[in-house]
């Protein structure tokens, strides 16, 4: 996938997969194992929550769009 994470960011995530490894699973995983997993999950499921991301995006836009839209309307001047 097209993210792309500062470093900082990407040991976070290696952290909290190999704790969540560890704590739910009880086993072990190395650096190279976490970032295996990371990317698989950021290329084959990332797409899934950046969709649903954009789709919420897009609701919060068009309702703004709406709402400005009513106050254009209302700022119109009465025509005699």
């Amino acid at each position: 996938m097209f993210i792309k994470f500062s470093k900082q960011q990407k040991d976070a995530m290696i952290s909290e997969i190999q704790r969540y490894f560890y704590e739910e699973r009880d086993e072990k995983i190395g650096n190279i194992a976490a970032e295996n997993f990371l990317e698989f999950v950021k290329t084959n499921l990332g797409p899934y929550f950046y969709n649903e991301a954009i789709k919420d995006a897009r609701q919060i836009a068009e309702q703004k769009m709406l709402s400005l839209e009513e106050d254009l309307f209302a700022l119109e001047k009465n025509l005699k």
